[in-house]
């Protein structure tokens, strides 16, 4: 097979944010195609916050990537070729296949896309494992009740903007926590949501009182540090806490901040729960299946950040999912 395949590995563990010291990128010509493996050219390229987790060398919920290993990546892309009887050449699939420009695969964990469905690039959000999470975390973790008030940060990303709305169309008045302005503007305007608070110019813990003066009933956490602990202290009684992510702690030098506010867990009954979305695969055709459905209706928008450009673009956008610097899926859409 005579194609050039540009992989990005990586080649350090990084010390606070990933820097270009700790990337190599490689070009290795393809082999040929083994009985049971498929080609694919790799079209959209995930850009997640979880990757920070990955690239360390402590065990997680996924085995830590090795130094010299291509950077693991939620990808879509277009089967070239195919040796095995469950693919055929253009059909349009996702798996975790990595930051490469093609990726050679025996099928498993690899799932078909049908494009008459809308656009392909949904599997990688809304229908993805960020609108997975969002489904999972806000309703069967949090289980919002018509009426209640929900707080969600980091609202105007993947997760948030998804479990926001999803709040709102339960009936909750919804509070987004953000960085900027124009994020206020956003999730208020264009997704709905009753109020917003800027975590940049504002203090927290200040805003939601102000907000939310009968207290929190659910917190849908994608941040961690303080952002965390001023919603715990801001609880109502019976109050529940969905810890989805901890953006904010990824790249700490000084290790991951405490919880000096938890004693509100105690003194207001309420629940702080972690979850993990791959526990939950069972749940995944009702969510997608309700998922689309909203999105159909016109009641959950989506929001995407698509960038074009290389493979080797892929450490700065990575970058840009520690800055503020996107709103909603972010995704590198890879052209030649």
């Amino acid at each position: 097979m005579n194609m050039v395949n540009t992989q990005v590995r990586l080649a350090a563990r990084p010390v606070g944010l990933p820097g270009d010291g700790d990337w190599t990128v490689t070009e290795e010509r393809l082999p040929a195609l083994e009985t049971g493996q498929v080609l694919v050219r790799t079209l959209y390229v995930s850009i997640d916050p979880a990757m920070r987790g990955w690239m360390r060398g402590t065990p997680s919920y996924l085995p830590p990537l090795g130094l010299g290993d291509v950077m693991r990546a939620w990808t879509i892309g277009m089967v070239e070729d195919s040796r095995n009887t469950l693919f055929a050449e253009g059909e349009i699939v996702t798996g975790m296949l990595g930051v490469q420009r093609y990726a050679v695969t025996d099928g498993r964990g690899v799932t078909k896309i049908d494009p008459a469905e809308g656009p392909v690039s949904a599997h990688l959000g809304v229908l993805g494992v960020p609108g997975l999470s969002a489904y999972i975390g806000m309703l069967d973790i949090g289980r919002p009740r018509e009426g209640e008030t929900v707080v969600v940060s980091a609202a105007a990303g993947a997760v948030g903007n998804v479990a926001g709305q999803l709040a709102r169309i339960h009936g909750c008045r919804v509070i987004g926590v953000v960085g900027g302005q124009e994020k206020c503007r956003h999730v208020v305007e264009d997704l709905g949501f009753d109020a917003a608070v800027d975590r940049r110019t504002e203090d927290v813990a200040e805003a939601l009182r102000r907000h939310a003066p009968q207290g929190v009933d659910v917190y849908f956490d994608n941040v961690g540090g303080e952002v965390l602990d001023a919603a715990v202290r801001s609880l109502a009684r019976g109050g529940r806490v969905v810890l989805c992510g901890a953006v904010s702690q990824y790249n700490s030098e000084n290790g991951v901040g405490g919880l000096p506010g938890y004693i509100s867990l105690l003194i207001n009954r309420a629940r702080m729960e972690g979850f993990l979305v791959f526990d939950h695969a069972d749940r995944y055709p009702e969510a997608r299946a309700r998922l689309r459905e909203w999105v159909k209706e016109g009641s959950l928008k989506v929001v995407e950040d698509v960038v074009p450009g290389r493979v080797v673009d892929f450490p700065r956008l990575l970058l840009r999912q520690f800055d503020g610097g996107n709103t909603g899926k972010l995704l590198l859409r890879v052209e030649d």
